[in-house]
């Protein structure tokens, strides 16, 4: 009879299981790799010594270094769009809530992995991979803005919001997210008090969202009606 090792917790090394586990154990080492390294440092051959395969056997789900960087954005970050869009769908909730929504899952989508340091990356190698910086601008930035914009598009229309110029404003509530996730990846180290991430965000929002709101109507007598 023949014994087949496992792992303490009981599940089998990683030669052992089923093929279908191993694009997800590659993506999952790729992301790691890609942030630690930068994507011109990166070597596949480390890529597939953490995912426990060889070389040749990412090459089969995988046909280079770029389309191994482009399944790891669609596997990793497209589902935070994907969601994003959802909640930016609920037309019954209020802009501001939705705003305030779309900020925070983009904030721990993005901060629950590797994938924070995947902006800084993208940014730092734009202009030796130009073609990889199209790539993300088209399926990430371009599809993030276009859910923000919708919900303000939204609240302009229902006059939650005054009139703006809805493209310039998508940018300044993507900012401090972006700024985050660069920060986490750069100067967190060097801050010896720590980044409170989330309340920066909540200020960001609140200074947003108080700059942006419609005026309230003025009353008989003179006056803005009281909130």
């Amino acid at each position: 009879m023949v014994v087949h090792a496992s792992h303490a917790d009981g599940t089998p090394p990683r030669w052992q299981r089923r093929k279908e586990e191993r694009p997800s154990e590659i993506l999952a080492a790729a992301l790691e790799t890609f942030v630690e390294h930068g994507y011109a440092a990166t070597r596949l051959e480390e890529v597939a010594r953490r995912a426990g395969v060889t070389k040749g056997t990412l090459y089969i789900y995988f046909e280079s270094k770029e389309a191994l960087f482009k399944a790891v954005v669609r596997a990793n970050v497209v589902p935070i769009l994907v969601t994003a869009e959802q909640i930016a769908g609920d037309e019954a909730a209020p802009p501001a809530q939705l705003l305030r929504q779309l900020v925070n899952n983009w904030w721990e989508g993005m901060n629950s992995t590797h994938l924070a340091g995947l902006p800084k990356l993208v940014m730092s190698e734009a202009a030796n991979f130009p073609e990889l910086a199209q790539f993300w601008f088209d399926e990430v930035v371009v599809r993030g803005r276009q859910v923000f914009a919708e919900v303000l598009h939204r609240g302009i229309a229902r006059g939650d919001f005054r009139p703006m110029d809805v493209d310039l404003a998508v940018r300044m509530i993507l900012a401090p997210i972006l700024m985050a996730a660069i920060w986490k990846h750069s100067f967190l180290a060097c801050e010896k008090t720590g980044f409170p991430v989330e309340p920066y965000l909540e200020t960001s929002m609140d200074i947003f969202l108080r700059g942006t709101a419609a005026p309230l109507p003025e009353v008989a007598g003179g006056g803005a009606r009281d909130a």
